[in-house]
């Protein structure tokens, strides 16, 4: 989940290292640090607990080198501190290394390297990695083989990047579970643990595959393998705008996100929706219509709030195509040894495509013979490469920690996959024209909730200070309830629960209280006497609630109720989420929370 940057060429390093750390600061943010080697020889090593920004101030003017490498830290091995900030150097100083992972055997080797006389200064795993390369970097042995040398004594995932003040013509780098792109300039060369340090750059990247190594110069690089195979690999281009990666005139990102949901979603749907037969194009699947028909079971995997548009991803499925689906953690999934079936279609979310629990669920299914989709929102990503094909969500760079343009393009995405099967099987083409209808009309419908903004501020100012919050939907509402809480507790803090509706009175009623309002999911549907009965329990109880419905009800029944626009009822809770997000974003912003780097997140979970 950390950030890794790296640079070698002609300029001085330090300040694409600095700018392409703050780009990344959303993987990590409670030290950052950068290495460079001295165009006078060693190296210059600067670090620091805090943000991007303290580490800025504390590199002096003449902080110069034309190879460097940098880091901002989400902790996993000791508490955030200026000795656990990467990067670690080995007892000479001579080699540093930057590192995003787990080395899960690091115990057992920092007892035989502390025998062999190395002495560690961070409660680390990463410092492991600098003396094993250290300790196989004798006089002429390159530097590439040291690093190989010192891998294949590590069990754990990885991406790392390696300097050496002796080869400072090189920069060595590595990914094994943990995501490493080079970037390809004008006699100038990059690296990065994400494409949005690089962009402002070069559009010319190559994703390392796991087990791949690289060989970085100012002029090229090698690619090979652990057992020093040379590979090959042909650079893509980046399509993201630099301007993405900037708030845009807004107050944080997320609130930018938020409001960039109406062009995100018309990029999703572009090219996509055929009136013509009342359908959906997704030729990325990779599978024709016989394929298709086959399908007896859909099974999709996610994690956080890709778990919780799965689920309504699974929703759309069973009520468009009438095939079963279900969607679940992809954290716990392999894990349970699960029965792979051969009539079942996998599909793994994620919107940075290098989540490892659901990159490792892939390739546990795949490794059983099973057919995965990928829905990811990063081009080239592992995920996407991984899988036998899949929808590019085209929701354009998320930055903030908390998703939320690329959650609502992930269920849009289903919604395609939805009616693209339904019509397969027995959805009409009136139905077809429904759905085709209700998703152009999206776009402008999410604007009209947008609209809302100042009003939802005012009100989640008045709830912001509550001890926490109840959210509840039934059936199509469950899983905006459970996204909705989880957005709240993310950002804001507060504590907040989900439950089903019609789950309320078989327990957390207890839990009702003026003290804790209920956020009540209300659509106009088959189930709207239902969810008004539920509102009657509450309240009488002294319960206050807040609706986000498409008409308000009873005064007696509500205390404060955010209308939205009617869509279709399959695709209503795409709208019905929207104000939860604003809700959240503004109780946070009541509180004084840092909005887009909530406590303890951060935003591509790649260790497990």
């Amino acid at each position: 989940m950390c950030g890794i940057v790296a640079y070698i060429g002609p300029k001085d390093a330090t300040p694409f290292l600095l700018e392409g750390l703050a780009r990344l600061e959303y993987r990590g943010y409670d030290s950052a640090g950068v290495a460079v080697a001295g165009r006078t020889g060693g190296l210059k090593l600067r670090k620091v607990k805090g943000r991007v920004a303290d580490l800025a101030a504390a590199v002096p003017a003449r902080f110069k080198g034309g190879t460097g490498i940098g880091h901002t830290r989400w902790a996993t091995h000791g508490v955030p501190s200026d000795a656990n900030a990467h990067p670690h150097l080995d007892n000479a100083e001579r080699i540093a290394v930057v590192h995003n992972g787990i080395i899960e055997n690091a115990d057992e080797l920092r007892v035989k390297l502390t025998a062999d006389g190395a002495v560690f200064r961070s409660e680390t795993d990463t410092e492991v990695l600098s003396h094993l390369i250290a300790a196989h970097a004798a006089e002429g042995v390159e530097l590439e083989d040291a690093v190989r040398a010192a891998l294949g004594r590590v069990v754990g995932t990885y991406g790392i990047a390696v300097l050496d003040s002796e080869q400072p013509d090189r920069i060595v780098v590595a990914r094994n579970g943990s995501p490493i792109v080079l970037g390809i300039g004008e006699k100038e060369m990059f690296a990065a643990s994400d494409v949005s340090a690089l962009v402002r750059y070069t559009r010319q990247v190559v994703h390392l595959e796991d087990g791949e190594l690289a060989t970085v110069r100012a002029d090229g690089f090698r690619t090979f393998t652990a057992d020093a195979r040379t590979t090959h690999r042909q650079p893509s281009t980046v399509d993201w705008e630099i301007d993405s990666f900037d708030t845009g005139g807004y107050e944080h990102y997320l609130l930018k996100e938020i409001h960039e949901q109406p062009g995100s979603v018309e990029r999703t749907l572009s090219g996509r929706l055929d009136e013509r037969f009342s359908t959906a194009h997704l030729g990325g699947l990779n599978l024709d219509a016989r394929e298709l028909r086959e399908i007896r079971r859909v099974k999709i995997l996610g994690c956080g709030s890709a778990y919780y548009a799965g689920e309504m991803g699974a929703q759309l499925i069973e009520e468009l195509a009438r095939i079963p689906a279900h969607s679940e953690p992809a954290s716990e999934f392999r894990y349970r040894n699960p029965v792979i079936e051969a009539d079942t279609l996998y599909v793994a979310v994620s919107q940075s495509g290098e989540t490892y629990d659901t990159l490792a669920a892939v390739q546990e299914i795949k490794r059983k013979g099973g057919r995965v989709l990928g829905v990811v929102n990063t081009v080239g990503s592992a995920i996407a490469r991984e899988c036998d094909g899949g929808i590019y969500l085209h929701a354009g760079p998320e930055v903030s920690v908390a998703s939320t343009k690329a959650f609502t393009s992930t269920v849009v995405a289903f919604a395609l996959l939805a009616l693209h099967f339904g019509r397969i099987h027995d959805l009409s083409p009136a139905d077809g024209r429904r759905i085709v209808a209700a998703l152009q009309a999206l776009p402008d419908q999410i604007r009209e909730v947008l609209d809302q903004s100042e009003a939802i501020a005012k009100l989640a100012a008045e709830y912001a200070d509550s001890t926490g919050m109840m959210f509840i939907g039934r059936v199509r509402g469950y899983p905006v309830a459970r996204e909705g809480a989880q957005k709240l507790k993310e950002i804001s803090y507060v504590h907040a629960e989900a439950y089903p509706a019609s789950e309320l009175k078989h327990g957390p009623l207890a839990l009702i209280s003026p003290e804790l309002p209920t956020v009540a999911l209300v659509p106009d549907d088959e189930l709207l006497d239902k969810n008004l009965t539920t509102l009657g329990e509450i309240k009488a109880r002294s319960g206050r609630v807040i609706a986000v419905a498409h008409r308000r009800p009873e005064d007696k029944l509500v205390d404060d109720c955010i209308l939205v626009p009617k869509s279709e009822p399959e695709l209503d809770p795409l709208l019905l989420n929207i104000p939860l997000q604003l809700l959240a974003y503004h109780a946070a912003v009541a509180l004084g929370r840092d909005v887009d780097k909530p406590r303890n997140l951060a935003k591509s979970v790649t260790v497990e």
